[in-house]
């Protein structure tokens, strides 16, 4: 055979195989077109997804939801199989677009021009974090227009699942929770201190075509987050961010023009026997559903003022989020007295029957450092030296126990050291306090009264507890439990006991002179009626010195017969002409706090009520007569404390006179001039008044 007959046969035998993969294509289209169709675009569709986790919710101790996730859904065009459809069904992009339009609110018009420049796209988003709610009128069109024989069905639109961390509460315990960034990468507080906690990992959906070539779907189910359940009370800590809140809008604008009523306040409440933190916020406030919103946190002239001293928006956020109570270090001022007295009394330095001669100052390493009562107090025992807060008799104390013993009781406190409670950014202070190299006599001298060092709030309140509740020094913590997506219990956060401070019998000492602080001494203002408290008042001067800038503050406990919890208030630089006064005003912002918290708790009431007290406890809705001890009866409007916090004793003492010549008041018993507006002691000569109880002068001799 020739070449020429090979290659006809080669040509027809070739001819004759397209024929037949022609009428086999024909037959496949014609009897499974639609069912090979599907099953591409159904793969095309599903062929790996992600199946996104929920990060698991943050409650309350009493179950209320902190922070949670919820899902939301992504509108998503599938411009490809829109097209597909349309090929086969006219009018599909029409009814699809017009659908979208009605629903979403959407420009028909603008999806057009894209579906026409991306006719193969296969992943357009068109809206993000929609609720289910939102996208229900949608998914109604779509099954109405399938059930239809007259509606063109509309096609290519799918919704993606993803979760939205929500915060119900919104700005309520902001500090302690902190918030997420995308990725559900916690940013600040709980959220990212238990991050990996909170976090799950994400499932996968394949699909893939079987023996039969029908698609099958395999799914690896995501595994959800993990719960916490915090110590956090969510309406004690409503309380506490009302009532600073109320102070710092009753004093903005009060000296500093256009400022809050501080710089910054916190509180923190404590259980004293376990170390959980029951309260912690620090003002001002942030909406944790918008953490980054600018507008709602600074006016444009704050934040033209920040960029002209160099600041970012950055830093301005970043300083709003800050949590005050564990973050901010300051000289904690006479709050630290009873860490002093405890001390020198637990070492045997002392017996606390001692009396000390004050007059005015100490000198001390050629320094005078002053009294904050610089016409001195006389002959004062150690209980009036806390009570009335008398530097000079501290400074008395603190040589008799000698700089080791003092650094040694000032390490047990764990001050200079990280406190380890469960929240991200709290400060280090140890290169913010002295040690046996840089302590000398004068540094000893005021370091007796809360100066010359630096502490964070948490780490005071903690170290008090341990002075009120027999010596104890738990670890603070914020979470109790860690609880599994079902709710079953993967871990439980027992009370962590690290070490004992002082003694039974010096914490009993130490409380019967706190109590004192508060029946006659610097606290009185402190007191809630009906309860009995005990604490210490501190004023600390910032540094520069010289500025009139102050730390305040009030550190409490109540009941004072069985301290059950802790109480610290700080006000950073109150907004008042004479920020020493400010004082009074943490006192007064824990007396309202404990009003409304002490009740709450259940603690029964164990002083006398004026009439005064009751009828403005009745108008508050929060007298409880239930809340009486019934073996101890209190008959309404009896002798007792009035609602200013003076005894009846106090009120019947003699009249103030008024000296013509200079227009000062005198005093009855001491006989010394005192600014009638104020009560403090002043010079007649030179119209100095007393600047406030814990920042006294030290002049070089």
């Amino acid at each position: 055979m020739d070449m020429r007959k090979k290659l006809v046969i080669l040509f027809v035998m070739v001819l004759l195989a397209f024929v037949v993969l022609g009428v086999r294509l024909v037959l496949i289209n014609t009897q499974k077109g639609d069912e090979y169709t599907h099953t591409v675009l159904s793969q095309r569709h599903y062929d790996s997804i992600t199946l996104p986790y929920q990060r698991g919710s943050i409650v309350d101790s009493k179950g209320t939801t902190l922070a949670v996730s919820k899902k939301v859904y992504n509108v998503i065009l599938d411009v490809s199989v829109m097209n597909y459809y349309e090929n086969r069904t006219e009018g599909t992009v029409v009814a699809t677009l017009n659908a979208l339009q009605t629903c979403f609110g959407l420009s028909s018009q603008e999806m057009a021009g894209y579906v026409a420049q991306n006719p193969e796209s296969k992943y357009y988003v068109l809206k993000k974090q929609l609720d289910y709610e939102e996208i229900q009128p949608f998914l109604a069109m779509v099954e109405e227009a399938a059930a239809s024989d007259e509606l063109t069905d509309i096609k290519g639109v799918w919704f993606e699942e993803e979760y939205l961390r929500y915060y119900p509460l919104g700005t309520v315990a902001c500090d302690v929770l902190g918030y997420t960034n995308s990725g559900n990468a916690g940013a600040y507080g709980l959220e990212e201190y238990y991050n990996d906690i909170l976090n799950g990992t994400n499932g996968r959906e394949y699909g893939y075509l079987n023996e039969d070539s029908n698609l099958e779907r395999t799914t690896i189910p995501a595994v959800d987050g993990n719960t916490l359940v915090t110590t956090i009370d969510a309406n004690i800590q409503k309380i506490v961010e009302e009532k600073i809140t109320d102070y710092n809008t009753a004093y903005t604008s009060n000296y500093r023009e256009g400022e809050d009523g501080s710089y910054n306040t916190g509180c923190i409440i404590m259980e004293v026997d376990t170390g959980k933190v029951l309260a912690m916020a620090g003002y001002p406030f942030f909406d944790l559903n918008e953490p980054r919103n600018l507008e709602l946190y600074f006016t444009p002239e704050e934040v033209a003022a920040a960029e002209e001293a160099g600041r970012t928006e950055g830093d301005l956020l970043a300083e709003l989020w800050k949590n005050y109570c564990i973050s901010a270090t300051y000289e904690p001022g006479s709050v630290a007295k009873p860490f002093t007295v405890a001390a020198a009394i637990d070492s045997g330095a002392i017996t606390g029957n001692e009396t000390y001669y004050c007059g005015g100052l100490l000198e001390i390493g050629g320094y005078k450092i002053r009294c904050h009562n610089r016409w001195g107090d006389g002959e004062i025992t150690v209980a009036d030296a806390v009570a009335q807060s008398c530097n000079v008799a501290l400074m008395h104390i603190g040589d008799a126990m000698g700089k080791n013993t003092y650094l040694k009781y000032f390490e047990e406190f764990n001050f200079g050291l990280k406190t380890n409670i469960d929240l991200t950014g709290e400060a280090r202070t140890a290169s913010l306090v002295f040690n046996s190299d840089t302590m000398g006599p004068t540094e000893l001298a005021t370091s007796t009264f809360g100066q010359g060092y630096n502490v964070t709030m948490i780490q005071m309140i903690t170290a008090f507890c341990s002075l009120v509740n027999g010596g104890y020094y738990y670890e603070p913590h914020m979470v109790s439990q860690i609880l599994s997506a079902d709710g079953s219990v993967i871990e439980n956060i027992e009370p962590r006991l690290l070490k004992q401070t002082v003694s039974t019998t010096t914490s009993e000492q130490i409380i019967e002179y706190c109590n004192e602080v508060v029946i006659s001494g610097t606290g009185k203002k402190a007191r809630p009626a009906g309860y009995a408290i005990g604490g210490k008042t501190g004023t600390a001067e910032t540094v520069p010195r010289d500025t009139g800038n102050y730390v305040v503050s009030f550190m409490g406990y109540a009941p004072a017969d069985d301290p059950q919890i802790a109480i610290y208030v700080v006000i950073d630089r109150p907004n008042l002409p004479d920020q020493t006064l400010g004082t009074a005003e943490a006192c007064l912002i824990t007396k309202e706090i404990l009003t409304e918290v002490l009740p709450y708790l259940n603690i029964f009431m164990t002083e006398e009520l004026s009439e005064e007290e009751i009828a403005d406890l009745k108008e508050r809705g929060l007298y409880d007569a239930s809340l009486i001890k019934p073996d101890e009866e209190i008959p309404e409007g009896e002798e007792g404390e009035t609602s200013e916090g003076e005894t009846s004793e106090e009120q019947q003492r003699p009249e103030v006179e008024i000296d013509p010549a200079t227009g000062y008041a005198i005093d009855p018993y001491t006989g010394e001039f005192l600014d009638p507006e104020t009560g403090r002691p002043i010079d007649p000569t030179s119209g100095f008044m007393q600047g406030g109880e814990e920042s006294p002068d030290t002049s070089e001799e």
